[in-house]
């Protein structure tokens, strides 16, 4: 069996190669930008006045002028207007340009406004205060947002502001989600004593559509031959491939058999850790989809263990790294937490332990170990935050001992 960075390792060297393609910009949040996007002028491109108030000349106050008649208004979407002599004021907005002959901006919170006249209340003023300068930001041509940038509400307004109607983005993948087993049925149906409703395939939809990924749903029953028919269609229609259940040593696992008879060649089956010991992946390479424009090399194929810990585990560990990757995104940052208790675990493999995540008064994460039946156990879900990866060459890990954390 493979240890698990080994594991990880082996997905991150067959990663997808997918193509690109122009969305509007209101239809590119949550995707993955395939261009870099430059700022077409200087940022801010004027002086900009960031305080509601007047605009003097710093000079009038150095010689203790403290009273300005005030002589119009320069607005926010106006043309810039200009000073027409010493020792007067302009009322100014946030946002407006700053008129010229001006050089500092005195807030309404430091005046007194009366009969058209402006009296400065404070002593202390800095010459060039409140003011924005021009491409203090940004100058045109800067670099604003890199290729493989996640594109959320911040950036698309970036994008926005430099008039990208248009954005290049990484094509998601299609990806069909199939649970395999007869003892699953669907959710509006009522389960006799010997079944269960499918959950896991809803799970691992709904992680992918937080990384805006549509996933198609699908269910095979424990039949080898149909089986391996429905799999061959799935595989040509789709870039990937995860299926929950029939991995395992069961006289029913049918799936790594039927996976090796469709020519996906497989890169592992077992990892030494635990929950999610029988996760097996592979690759299926050199096909042509129906699509003319979606030809890509490789098709991926993630076959997790049926027990739903599990699934939720290595889906997090192994299949949505590998889908960020795939898109063209870096690798989260690693995160860590300190035991909230002690650990016993005496198996020398991998230990994904469920927490749940707290802060204390240093401002430290702490992980919190949460009680549970094994990796049936779906439940226990709901209280955890995060998986714990408590490594395989020690047994005890000791309360404080900080450990990865794998956020779900």
């Amino acid at each position: 069996m493979l240890s698990v960075s080994d594991a990880f390792s082996l997905t991150q060297q067959h990663l997808l190669q997918l193509p690109t393609e122009q969305v509007p910009l209101l239809e590119a949040q949550n995707r993955v930008l395939r261009q870099a996007v430059r700022a077409d002028r200087d940022f801010p491109p004027f002086d900009r006045v960031s305080m509601d108030g007047i605009a003097i000349r710093y000079a009038d106050f150095l010689t203790g002028q403290r009273e300005f008649p005030i002589i119009g208004t320069q607005f926010a979407g106006q043309p810039q207007q200009i000073m027409p002599e010493a020792g007067t004021c302009l009322e100014v907005m946030t946002g407006a340009m700053l008129p010229v002959g001006v050089d500092t901006v005195v807030r309404y919170e430091d005046l007194r406004i009366a009969e058209n006249r402006a009296t400065i209340t404070i002593d202390d003023l800095e010459a060039g205060q409140n003011i924005h300068r021009r491409a203090t930001d940004r100058r045109m041509g800067n670099e604003l947002l890199s290729i493989g940038t996640w594109l959320g509400p911040s950036e698309l307004a970036v994008a926005a502001s430099v008039g990208q109607t248009q954005l290049t983005v990484t094509t998601l993948p299609r990806i069909a989600l199939i649970s395999t087993g007869d003892e699953l049925v669907d959710l509006g149906d009522t389960p006799l004593p010997y079944q269960i409703r499918r959950s896991n395939t809803y799970m691992l939809r709904a992680a992918l559509k937080a990384v805006g990924i549509n996933a198609t749903l699908h269910h095979i029953v424990d039949d080898e031959a149909v089986l391996k028919d429905r799999l061959e269609t799935l595989l040509s229609e789709n870039d990937v491939l995860i299926l929950s259940g029939g991995v395992s040593a069961g006289k029913a696992d049918f799936v790594p058999t039927a996976l090796a008879q469709l020519g996906v060649q497989k890169h592992f089956h077992k990892i030494e850790q635990r929950p999610g010991k029988p996760l097996w992946f592979g690759t299926k390479s050199g096909e042509t989809t129906p699509d003319p424009d979606r030809i890509n090399p490789d098709r991926a194929v993630f076959a997790l263990p049926g027990n739903p810990v599990s699934t939720v585990l290595c889906a997090y560990r192994y299949v949505l790294p590998y889908l960020r990757m795939s898109m063209g995104l870096a690798l989260a940052p690693v995160r860590y937490a300190q035991l909230g208790k002690p650990v016993v675990f005496k198996p020398a493999i991998t230990y994904f332990l469920p927490v749940q995540l707290a802060s204390n008064p240093n401002g430290q994460t702490v992980a919190h170990p949460l009680p549970g039946s094994g990796s049936a156990d779906f439940a226990n879900l709901l209280a955890a935050d995060a998986f714990i990866e408590l490594p395989a060459n020690q047994s005890e890990f000791g309360a404080g001992e900080a450990f990865q954390i794998w956020l779900t």
